[in-house]
């Protein structure tokens, strides 16, 4: 299929390449001209801006829109909504707030113009791994996508079917699914992430307390000099806490056992609040998810050896690049 590609960053410039190597055609835009450039030395055909990829389009166009969520977003698919005609869809597959899902689906149905929005997890491993997406929309319209997330998603590699699935839709057991209707696919995206900084919180504390019992404050006989790059490895190998993240925490530990390059001052990229937020509105007890947020925001005033943890882990699955220590003593 050919399919436009607008943000060409750490996702979507892979997301381009994945597409390509399963012989997809991209037109790609962004408006960094080196990122173009990167892009069509890949094999990707260059358009100079929003129109310029609209008319290198055969209809009925797809256009995949990768940006930060926010202005930007709302910005582009505003201008798609003028450009492109009855048949077309726009998919955003960024992290966007599931209400503004449901409104821009509700502007462009006005004009034609289907919306998708693929909630797509895989951060910078993605070429090589494939992306987990989560996907709203209209049935028909996914559907006739499908090559494109087909070529994405990772497939169902090693992992053992889930007893009990006969009967239920294939898609799934390859890392993609149609959750519903427009909103629906960053709604689950949204709840998935908020998982995510409890897992990722439940790691960083359970490391610093492993960490802290070399402390001279305990006594002398029951301090323990625990290596946490081998605790994070042999976690890896059979433990029931085994995870991706705990790859990714030993990949990290491995490098730089104390992670001193790390300031510990760990951002949120929005997810986590409006996850709280839906809970609050479903009056849905969340505490683990709630109290990781909170977590994110006290790190922005003291930093923990967990909150570094944090950090790294955020670093190695999503190349996010936080504060650093500029001595090594944090």
């Amino acid at each position: 299929m050919q399919i436009g590609i607008v943000g060409l960053g750490r996702m979507g410039a892979n997301i381009g390449r994945r597409l390509m190597a399963r012989g997809h055609d991209v037109v790609a835009y962004d408006r960094e001209p080196k990122a173009v450039a990167a892009a069509t030395a890949a094999g990707a055909a260059a358009a100079s801006g929003l129109a310029d990829m609209v008319a290198k389009l055969t209809p009925p166009r797809a256009v995949w829109v990768m940006l930060p969520a926010g202005k930007i977003t709302e910005d582009t698919i505003a201008a798609l909504g003028g450009l492109l005609a009855p048949g077309d869809v726009v998919i955003d597959g960024g992290n966007t707030f599931y209400k503004d899902d449901i409104r821009r689906a509700a502007a462009l149905k006005e004009k034609g113009i289907v919306y998708v929005d693929c909630g797509t997890s895989g951060g910078v491993w993605g070429f090589e791994r494939g992306y987990c997406m989560m996907i709203g929309g209209e049935k028909a319209a996914v559907d006739r996508l499908d090559p494109i997330f087909a070529a994405l998603a990772p497939g169902a590699g090693e992992i053992d079917r889930t007893p009990g699935r006969d009967g239920r839709d294939p898609r799934v057991e390859n890392g993609y699914m149609h959750a519903g209707p427009a909103g629906a696919g960053h709604f689950v995206k949204m709840v998935h992430n908020g998982i995510e900084y409890g897992l990722m919180q439940a790691y960083a504390e359970g490391f610093d307390i492993l960490r802290g019992k070399s402390s001279p404050g305990l006594p002398e006989a029951e301090r323990f000099d625990i290596d946490l790059a081998d605790v994070a490895e042999v976690w890896r190998r059979g433990s029931v806490v085994a995870s991706w993240l705990l790859d990714l925490t030993a990949i990290a530990l491995a490098k730089s056992p104390q992670l001193a390059e790390f300031e510990g001052s760990v951002d949120d990229s929005g997810e986590g609040r409006w996850t709280v937020n839906a809970a609050v509105e479903e009056a849905v007890a969340a505490p683990v998810i709630t109290a990781a947020l909170f977590a994110r925001f006290r790190s922005r005033i003291e930093h923990s050896f967990g909150e570094k943890m944090l950090s790294a882990m955020r670093n190695e699955f999503g190349g996010h690049v936080e504060s650093r220590a500029t001595d090594g003593k944090k």
